[in-house]
This record gives structure tokens, C-alpha cells and sequence, in this order.
């Protein structure tokens, strides 16, 4: 699914990128055809504006020309000088001009000096131009466009060379399309790169599920086996009492209160991962909710031969979900107790400390190793993975744990060492 997710973002991001790319190429094709069209007018109504003899302007070399127009709009400024715009064009687009008699007779040429054209292909260009009737067009077969001018003298017309605008329009678009090709191969490397690291997430998250479904279906099949087992032995005996089947009895009892209680956690993340935790927000006294949660614990502790110490600083106020708070040192003491160790001892404080709320939960015992740190608020992680069904754990309360906390905006970190034990730590933000 991820590798057909990754081609997927890949295709759909160089699609749009090609949808831009040539649209852009497009505009500026367009522009450029424009502008030498703009360029090839230009050229074609200087060349009408001179009178027979005219001799064009000169261009002197190192020497810029005046940027304004003249102030008239006319074709020529004062002296008889041309605007810089039509003189340019002037010689950079071949141009010659004829003018016709009544007739409609080639009378005289002008513009020779940067163009040669045969007589008779001369007249052909005219009649072609007079018989199109437009004032301005095309003519294809030679490559030319026109301009017809109607002066008090007669009638002018201008046939500019298209060769070269053909020309560099056809490099133009040569180039753009190597640009072009050469931008999308950028593009395509960039989005291989992309795609793998916009999907690492989605990678990893799926590589959690995989893992989650798997470990789940797992423990789910632990105690179902024994249940399975149990009712198995009772059916066999179909003549026994109840109470001389209580031992299988107790037994599929305390693996289904097991397996309603991994139920539980498991719906619990799987709200939390669809929606984020669900909480009913109050503020309540964090003190007195930690005190609560501490003291079902004691007679656990004293079972287990753990000392049991509290150090909690009082009115201590807290917005947020007072059960969902008591659940989570519960977890923090529950997992305390377990592996605090026979003749060992759990320590919880609350104190108040720079703008934060901190809970801490210290146990003795057998330190947690530094590779397992990194992975304890894992689901279905443990530590010590060999005395886990005799302990009662599913992995799963440190990260129902951890999602309380970051549902509460807070944080939760562990140490662990020989000489000082583990302690969870947990950072609240004080709500004013």
C-alpha cells in the first residue's frame, strides 16, 4: 500500500507541476510571438512613415538613444529622428516599401538597402496583398506580412521578412522545450525525494498498526486459549458440581476480566488515535485526586512488600479530566508497585515548579536499560518480557498513559539508573 501511495504522490505532483510548467512555457512562447509580431509592425510602419528618399535614421554606435517618444505620437521626433523602439526594429527586421500609382502600379521602392525581392515576386506580394483586402495579414508563401498605408500621396505598401521572427520563434520553443524536459527530470528526482520523506509518517504509523493489529490478536488469543481450555474440562465432566469445578471456574473468570480489561485499553487508544483523547474538562484538586488515587495502593503495596511514600504539596488546582488524571497515576503506581521489588519502595511528589505541575513516581528495582527507555510509552512494549504474564501487564498502560498527558498538554519522560531507580516524570501546565 505505501509503495502504491508513493507513486501515487509522485504522479499527482508531477502532473501538476507539468500542468504549470508548460503553461508557463505556453505564456511565454505567446509573449515572445507577440512581441516580435509588435516588432515586425513597427518596422513595417517606420518604413511607410519615410517619404520616397528618406534616408533612415542612423543609429550611433556606443551611443544610447532618448528612452521617451516623441510627445506627438508621431513616427519621427524633431529633426526628423525615429523612436527608439521603431528604429530598432527598423534594422533589425528586413522591410521594403512600395509605393502604387492610381493603378495600383508598383511606382517606386524604397528599403532595398536590407532586402532583395524580384520584380516579378514583387508584384505578386502586391496583388496578393490588395486582393486580401485587410489593411494588415499574412503571406505564407513568402514568408512575409504587410501593411497597407493610405497617404495623400497614394497608396504605400510594407512587407516585412517573417524568416527570422520563424526562426527564433523556433529556437524559442527548441529551447523551452529542452528547459523544460530538463526541469521536469529535476522535478521528478525532487519528487522521489519528497514523496519518501512527506510518506515517512504515514510509513511508520502503518508499520505501528501492522504491529498493533498483530500484538493485539496476540494477547487476545492468550486468554481465549484458556478460556477455551477451561470450559473444555468442565464439559467433560458434565456431572460435577460447581464447586468441584470451581478451580476452572475462577480460572476462565480471571482470564475474561483479563481480556475485558485489554478490551478496554484497546478501545481506549484506538478513540484516542481516531479523535484524540476523550475528556470532560474541569478543574478540580489535583492533590486531593492524586492522594485518592494513592491510597487503594496501599494495601497492594503492603502484599507485595513495597513502602508505599507519598510527598504531595496541597491545593494544588488543575483544568482538565479528573478521572482521566486518577487513571493515569494509577498506571504510574500500578507499574511502580509491580517492579519496585520485594522489601523495595514507591515514591510519589506533586509540586508546583516553573509555571509547571510535576508528578513524579519513583520505584526501586531493577533499572530499565537505556535501549529500552526510548520504547517504554510503546503499545505493547515491555521491558521484561519474560515475567509480563505473571506481572498481569499488556504493555499498554504507559501508553494510554502517555496519551493522557499529551491529550492534557503536558509531557512524561522516564529515568533510570541503579543507584536512584526509575522514576516517570510528568509536566502539567498550570491553567490560570
Amino acid at each position: 500500500m505505501i509503495k502504491q501511495l508513493r507513486r501515487k504522490f509522485i504522479w499527482i505532483n508531477m502532473l501538476l507541476v507539468s500542468i504549470v510548467l508548460f503553461a508557463v512555457i505556453g505564456a511565454f512562447l505567446f509573449s515572445n510571438s507577440q512581441r516580435l509580431e509588435r516588432e515586425s509592425f513597427a518596422a513595417m510602419k517606420q518604413a511607410v512613415s519615410l517619404r520616397h528618399g528618406e534616408v533612415p535614421p542612423q543609429v550611433e554606435m556606443g551611443k544610447k538613444p532618448p528612452r521617451q517618444a516623441p510627445p506627438d505620437g508621431s513616427p519621427q521626433a524633431e529633426g526628423g529622428a525615429a523612436s527608439p523602439d521603431k528604429r530598432q526594429a527598423y534594422y533589425s527586421i528586413p522591410v521594403i516599401c512600395v509605393e502604387l500609382d492610381g493603378q495600383n502600379q508598383v511606382q517606386t521602392v524604397h528599403g532595398e538597402e536590407n532586402i532583395t525581392v524580384s520584380d516579378e515576386a514583387l508584384d505578386k506580394m502586391v496583388e496578393m496583398a490588395l486582393a486580401d483586402g485587410g489593411r494588415s495579414g499574412r503571406l505564407a508563401e513568402y514568408s512575409a506580412r504587410f501593411l497597407v498605408e493610405q497617404t495623400p500621396n497614394g497608396t504605400k505598401i510594407a512587407f516585412a521578412d517573417t524568416g527570422g521572427e520563424q526562426s527564433q520563434m523556433m529556437s524559442l520553443v527548441l529551447t523551452s522545450l529542452a528547459a523544460g524536459a530538463g526541469a521536469l527530470l529535476a522535478f521528478f528526482l525532487i519528487s522521489l525525494f519528497l514523496a519518501r520523506w512527506a510518506l515517512r509518517p504515514v510509513e511508520r504509523a502503518w508499520a505501528q498498526q501492522q504491529q498493533f493489529v498483530a500484538d493485539a490478536s496476540h494477547e487476545l488469543k492468550t486468554p481465549l486459549t484458556v478460556i477455551l481450555a477451561n470450559m473444555g474440562i468442565v464439559l467433560s465432566h458434565p456431572g460435577d458440581t460447581v464447586q468441584q469445578q470451581e478451580k476452572w471456574i475462577e480460572n476462565t473468570q480471571a482470564e475474561a476480566m483479563r481480556m475485558k480489561q485489554l478490551v478496554d485499553d484497546l478501545l481506549f487508544l484506538a478513540k484516542s488515535d481516531a479523535s484524540g483523547v476523550p475528556r470532560l474538562t474541569g478543574t478540580f484538586n489535583l492533590s486531593d485526586a492524586v492522594l485518592g488515587s494513592v491510597l487503594p495502593f496501599e494495601s497492594v503495596a503492603f502484599e507485595q512488600g513495597v513502602r508505599l511514600n507519598s510527598d504531595v504539596a496541597p491545593g494544588i488546582d488543575f483544568t482538565g479530566s479528573e478521572g482521566q488524571i486518577k487513571q493515569l497515576a494509577a498506571i504510574l503506581l500500578d507499574n511502580a508497585c509491580k517492579y519496585a521489588g520485594k522489601g523495595g519502595s514507591v515514591t510519589v511528589r506533586l509540586w508546583v515548579e516553573q509555571e509547571k505541575i510535576r508528578l513524579a513516581v519513583n520505584n526501586t528495582g531493577t533499572p530499565i536499560a537505556p535501549e529500552d527507555q526510548q520504547h517504554i510509552f510503546e503499545r505493547f512494549y515491555r521491558a521484561d518480557k519474560s515475567r509480563v504474564r505473571s506481572r498481569g501487564g499488556y504493555g499498554l498502560g504507559l501508553a494510554i498513559a502517555k496519551q493522557i498527558v499529551d491529550a492534557h498538554g503536558g509531557k512524561i519522560a522516564v529515568e533510570s539508573s541503579e543507584t536512584l531507580g526509575t522514576t516517570f516524570l510528568v509536566s502539567l501546565p498550570v491553567r490560570k
